[in-house]
């Protein structure tokens, strides 16, 4: 006979292992297995992860202290591992941060550093930008990049990654998600007035930082429910406060480094190699660049979808999104007034205008697939296929046809699923329609 106790004991054993739900806001997620789990080799591999993205960021930073003359092909390569590496390490760094520094605090400052190796290129195109205008193209092509990579590649990696483990074909969005919605709706829809404009000025800079104080001050107010800490992360935030603290400054330290060393002569290299082999300059920096920054997150999210943790994945690059939507476009004309020694505006080429208007395009789609909080195969599909479509064709007819054709779809969508009352649920994020279950 099962006595009561019996079943209470029971109940509870189920409880723990229920997974917990994902935090929202900007924070990000980590990698490796739980340090809680995997047997003993967990540690070991743990460890070797840390490793192996230290020496990514070491080499680089031995090699410019020492001087060795490099050809663009190298120097490209070898500066983008550097960053590449550099970004894992600030992403464990952050992830271990959380247990000492304030929630409220946490929110604006993890997401500033999810995007700190994004930052980092774009920002020095904005810089020289400043002293040399031919350089703005680089900035805005860096940034569109960043941002249509996130929609176009990420969310449908992170969809069919699932779907081919275990022919999942949804994915579900918790509705605190409906947080970084409403902050990726408003920063789309004035996004559209900038190629209209046609400049990147401080106004732009405060509207769009304000947005993204708005976002943090929701995400702050917001339930919050803590996750496990795994793989790096975690094994140092086990630890206790004094040594767990010490390892995380020297992450953050060492990282900022060699993100500080491999900047300048990342972005020169690709464009040196652009100019020796006859490639346009303004699709490497578009490209390639943000591949290395953006890596770390696209492997973080595939490698939760393959865990049965497929929402965590799809909400930290949606997280990102907003991130680079907001801080990183708004922080480009304050650089490069900074730069230029005075408050004008960054002019814009059409170019660079269309664009800007096809990145809100896309945002704008992105926005209405996930409306409703969920995340299908054929929506997936959808975004990858015109991501890849207009990839391949870079000219003025293709963008301003794609930018139309994404506006199209919206609407489409908009009709055919009503998503009008998921819409109106945006501008109240925090209301308790926002708290059911999706």
């Amino acid at each position: 006979m099962t006595t009561k106790r019996g079943r209470g004991k029971k109940r509870r054993k189920k409880a723990k292992k229920s997974p917990g739900a994902a935090a929202p806001g900007p924070s990000s997620a980590s990698t490796c297995p739980d340090p809680r789990r995997g047997g003993p080799g967990a540690g070991l591999r743990d460890w070797a992860w840390l490793a192996v993205a230290a020496l990514l960021s070491a080499q680089w930073i031995v090699l410019r202290a020492a001087a060795v003359p490099l050809g663009h092909e190298a120097q490209a390569m070898l500066a983008g591992l550097a960053i590449l590496g550099a970004a894992f390490i600030l992403s464990w760094a952050a992830e271990a941060a959380q247990k000492d520094i304030p929630q409220a605090l946490a929110l604006i400052a993890l997401a500033w550093i999810a995007v700190l190796p994004e930052y980092a290129v774009d920002l020095y195109f904005a810089w020289v930008a400043g002293k040399d205008p031919s350089y703005a193209a680089y900035a805005t092509a860096n940034m569109t990049g960043a941002n249509r990579l996130l929609i176009g590649l990420g969310w449908p990696a992170v969809l069919l990654a699932i779907w081919c483990k275990g022919r999942v074909r949804e994915i579900a969005l918790e509705p605190t998600r409906r947080i970084e919605l409403g902050a990726l709706g408003l920063a789309t829809l004035y996004a559209f007035l900038i190629p209209l404009k046609g400049t990147l000025s401080l106004l732009d800079a405060v509207v769009l930082i304000g947005i993204f104080v708005l976002y943090a001050y929701w995400a702050a107010r917001s339930p919050m429910v803590e996750i496990d800490l795994e793989g790096p992360a975690g094994r140092v935030a086990s630890w206790p406060a004094a040594p767990r603290r010490a390892m995380v400054v020297v992450q953050f330290v060492f990282a900022g480094a060699a993100i500080l060393f491999a900047a300048e002569p990342f972005a020169e290299g690709l464009l040196g190699v652009g100019r020796e082999h006859g490639i346009e300059e303004f699709i490497l920096v578009q490209w390639l660049a943000p591949l290395a920054s953006e890596a770390p997150e696209f492997i973080v999210a595939i490698l939760f979808a393959l865990r049965g943790r497929a929402a965590v994945g799809l909400g930290a690059l949606l997280s990102a999104k907003v991130n680079q939507w907001t801080l990183l476009v708004g922080a480009i004309p304050v650089v490069y007034g900074i730069s230029a020694g005075a408050a004008a505006p960054m002019l814009l080429d059409f170019r660079q205008r269309e664009e800007i208007l096809l990145t809100a395009a896309q945002s704008l789609l992105g926005l209405m697939v996930l409306v409703n909080l969920r995340f299908g195969l054929q929506e997936a599909l959808l975004l990858a296929m015109l991501f890849m479509a207009q990839l391949f064709f870079p000219t003025t007819e293709v963008r301003i046809a794609f930018s139309v054709l994404y506006g199209f779809m919206c609407v489409a969508l908009l009709f055919r699923r009503g998503e009008w009352k998921a819409l109106k649920a945006l501008a109240h994020p925090l209301s308790p329609a926002a708290g059911e279950k999706p």
